[in-house]
């Protein structure tokens, strides 16, 4: 059996182990000869909604042979299990020597940096990029994969051609509702919620503000207990927690009450006055939100909106376009 070769930015706590905060390889065990049969796999995804905490895609592997025996096992879509039973068909899944699983959590705060980026990556492009680095990750292990089962993003047909197109000696079947269908899928269901819930369960906060609590509900944007978190947890100048997805829309009716920045013009125009803002706000110093700190007098200003800095000006610091 083959046990989780990336894990994400927080720890998670598996069978008494407390595993790092990077993506690493686990210690490595040679293949079962069941591997080098042609293999199946199904892949699923947990957590594509929430505004709070990771994205986990999982998978799920055996062999061609193993179908029957799989459809046996009792896996079914996760969503219809209650959690005791997804816990206790996960660890029969870890504890049976003809499975292999993968996972890949994809951090909340690198969710919401990709899609606000200059170049943005949408959620659909995301989901994508991890079912396909799940698929290379066991070929690359040496597994004969030769069929693959998966729930549609997107466009089903547009999407079989993209994996196909990457992985042309695989076959890939893309569906709606593949979790119900496929036993394959259903069981890497199991193992993408199971480790989703393991990692709110067990997230640890980079944040150290007294008043900040873990009573944060399902983490849907409709629950109320998540809304409630979310409206505590705010902070007027850093936002939210690296938990939440701050690039979601539930977050947007938040920021009303947190302070406009104003970002100063990269080009200044040829009278020098620069293509700030116009609208004649002042940006607001930190100490009106407690924070201090030794001043001096060049750095004492407020910015007006137009030119650069005056930070920069008293230091003779200009924006370079070629290095």
């Amino acid at each position: 059996m083959y046990r989780l070769s990336r894990v994400f930015a927080r720890a998670l706590a598996f069978e008494g182990e407390l595993w790092p905060l990077e993506p690493w390889r686990m210690r490595s065990a040679p293949l079962p000869k069941w591997a080098f049969e042609p293999c199946i796999m199904g892949i699923d995804e947990a957590g594509r909604g929430p505004v709070l905490g990771p994205m986990v895609y999982g998978c799920l592997y055996c062999s061609l042979s193993y179908q029957k025996t799989l459809a046996s096992l009792d896996f079914a879509d996760s969503k219809t299990l209650k959690e005791e039973k997804r816990e206790e068909l996960f660890e029969k899944l870890k504890a049976n020597d003809s499975i292999g699983w993968e996972v890949d959590i994809i951090d909340p705060k690198d969710l919401s940096a990709k899609m606000l980026k200059r170049i943005k990556i949408n959620l659909n492009e995301i989901s994508h990029n991890s079912a396909m680095g799940l698929v290379s990750r066991v070929l690359d292990m040496g597994v004969l994969l030769t069929e693959v089962y998966l729930d549609t993003v997107g466009d089903a047909e547009k999407y079989r051609i993209k994996l196909s197109e990457r992985f042309p000696s695989v076959k890939f079947v893309v569906s709606k509702k593949a979790d119900s269908l496929y036993p394959v899928v259903s069981g890497a269901s199991i193992v993408a919620k199971v480790t989703r819930d393991r990692a709110l369960h067990n997230w640890v906060f980079d944040e150290t503000a007294e008043n900040m609590h873990r009573n944060f509900g399902s983490g849907y944007p409709g629950d109320p207990a998540t809304k409630a978190w979310l409206d505590h947890h705010k902070h007027p100048v850093f936002g939210f927690p690296t938990l939440v997805r701050f690039s979601w829309g539930t977050c947007t009716s938040y920021s009303k009450d947190m302070v406009e920045v104003i970002w100063e013009s990269d080009k200044l125009d040829e009278d020098g006055s620069g293509s700030g803002s116009s609208s004649g706000k002042h940006q607001l110093k930190l100490s009106k939100f407690g924070f201090s700190g030794s001043k001096r007098k060049s750095e004492d200003v407020e910015s007006t909106g137009k030119g650069r800095s005056k930070f920069f000006q008293a230091r003779k610091l200009e924006l370079l376009s070629e290095f």
